[in-house]
């Protein structure tokens, strides 16, 4: 049997690129005729994939593993930590909700998860031929070395050569770079197999000194400098420069409220690949405008973010904006909002138990948050008015439940893939329950999904656009509605659309590395 080898990619920083060099790796393996894995012992995101199996694990991971050919698996990402406040997450291990930590309690226990990292490395090991590991933020924070489980701790857990990612995009590269190495320990620097330069625009032969100094420094080989490219894959986190873009020349525009903790953005990406529909993100009302449709995304913490709405002035405009007819969605914790009302007896959603609070009060329905939480794959279509006959693929992934008042309209039929943890069912506001609302002699058919009240319309399922049906129906009827004139356009599925940019990522990677150095670190 032929010994799995690995190799790992760490960044001087978070957001140097480390997530997209280990997903063209990925590719670049897999195009090889390797059977190749990502893996990330430790992942802090808020956006979050939900497997064939009801288990949750980080959404940078789950495209990892599209680029390997593979469906995502939990073990690629055993810990995950979804913030839910500035000093506390809610932590997840192998896909299961396990509670939520303040940081240094967390801290204080991380280290009794290493049997749980270990676990589901050494089972991707034993199927795969190379893992390509992704290490956390920087390897050089002295205060956290220590007790490392998934930089430098990890590769030598796993005896993994590294590769050492710097961004020259703000500046400072060699700085970065240099720093870093100085602060490791001999046995680390031992380690580094290389070092790259990411996200560089312009001549890299203006480069080529700094590259040679910095060799003669460190006594590390530089391996290769990747070009600034545009390259639409999923981001992992806030950290993302798509939540930045404020304008768009398109005819229709689609204001998305971004939340301070807002989750599973992603779900909007597929909107900004038709011609038609520019996206933009709002965070305060002066930058509102008269948007065609406003997107209430998902969020970690509904209640907070939904107070947050309220006081800076948001909630007013979103309100005059549905009262004028104006076309409002809301998904999940967006969903939620949407609602007459909110409550959080046990605290699960706000960490206050007790808490209630009002919604928009623009759909039929209340949310009651609870302790457990909805992982299940979702397969339906829309029935909705103008959208309806769309099919959509997703998953839901939420704290407790909503129920909608009896002869609501559903915004989608669907089938659930999978049964999870917690199973459920949207149920009746007044207790009774039908075939549309949940049955449970029904579980094997379609469910209810979601709900619509005139142009207002929320739902639980993410990746609702990945299809592209639904989004052909909804840029085909906001321009009707607008008065606009436009061809029909057959929008690409989000599967085939991704392949595309994985393939043209792998392209990049392997042109701007020394692809030969690389294979001989994993030897």
């Amino acid at each position: 049997m032929t010994q799995c080898r690995k190799i790992m990619i760490q960044g001087t920083m978070s957001g140097a690129g480390k997530s997209l060099l280990v997903t063209a790796l990925c590719r670049i393996f897999h195009e090889d005729g390797m059977r190749v894995a990502p893996f990330k012992s430790q992942n802090m995101a808020l956006n979050s994939y939900i497997t064939a199996d009801g288990l949750e694990m980080g959404r940078a991971q789950a495209a990892q593993a599209e680029a390997c050919g593979k469906l995502p698996d939990v073990r690629m990402n055993p810990i995950l930590l979804k913030p839910t406040s500035d000093v506390g997450s809610q932590l997840i291990v192998n896909g299961r909700v396990r509670g939520t930590y303040r940081a240094a309690d967390y801290f204080r226990m991380k280290k009794t998860l290493v049997p749980d990292i270990m676990e589901a490395f050494r089972s991707l090991e034993a199927e795969n031929d190379v893992i390509v590991i992704e290490g956390a933020g920087s390897p050089a924070e002295i205060n956290l070395k220590s007790d490392d489980i998934v930089n430098m701790g990890l590769a030598s857990m796993v005896d993994a050569p590294v590769i050492l990612v710097g961004d020259i995009d703000p500046g400072g590269v060699f700085a970065q770079l240099y720093g870093t190495i100085m602060l490791l320990t001999e046995d680390e620097r031992a380690r580094i197999a290389g070092t790259v330069i990411n996200k560089f625009r312009g001549d890299a032969e203006i480069l080529r000194p700094g590259l040679s100094m910095l060799e003669e420094l460190t006594k590390v080989p530089v391996l290769g400098v990747v070009p600034y490219a545009d390259i639409d894959i999923d981001d992992e986190d806030s950290l993302s420069p798509k939540l930045a873009g404020g304008r768009h020349d398109r005819p229709i525009d689609i204001a998305v409220i971004r939340f301070p903790r807002i989750s599973n953005f992603t779900d909007i990406t597929p909107l900004t690949a038709h011609p038609y529909l520019g996206v933009r993100y709002v965070e305060r009302p002066e930058n509102f405008g008269q948007p065609d449709l406003v997107i209430l995304p998902g969020t970690k913490n509904t209640l907070d973010d939904l107070l947050w709405l309220r006081e800076n002035g948001l909630e007013a405009r979103i309100l005059r904006h549905a009262q004028a007819g104006g076309m409002v969605l809301g998904i999940c914790g967006g969903f939620q909002m949407l609602g007459e009302s909110l409550s959080d007896p046990e605290g699960s959603d706000s960490g206050r138990a007790g808490s209630r609070m009002r919604g928009l009060g623009l759909l039929p329905a209340v949310t009651i948050f609870s302790s457990q939480k909805t992982r299940r794959q979702v397969k339906g279509s829309v029935c909705a008015g103008e959208l309806a006959g769309a099919s959509v693929t997703g998953y839901e992934i939420h704290m407790g439940e909503t129920r909608v008042a009896n002869g609501t309209d559903p915004f989608a039929r669907v089938r659930y893939g999978t049964e999870a943890d917690s199973y459920v069912r949207n149920r009746n506001i007044f207790g009774s329950s039908d075939e549309t609302r949940g049955d449970d002699e029904n579980v094997a058919g379609s469910q209810a999904d979601g709900c619509v009240n005139g142009s207002v319309f929320g739902t639980y399922i993410h990746g609702l656009f990945d299809t592209g049906e639904l989004t052909e129906k909804l840029a085909s009827y906001l321009m009707k509605k607008k008065g606009i004139a436009a061809d029909s356009i057959c929008v690409e599925s989000r599967t085939s659309y991704k392949e595309r940019q994985y393939a043209r990522l792998a392209d990049i990677v392997r042109k701007s590395l020394d692809m030969e150095t690389v294979c001989r670190a994993l030897r």
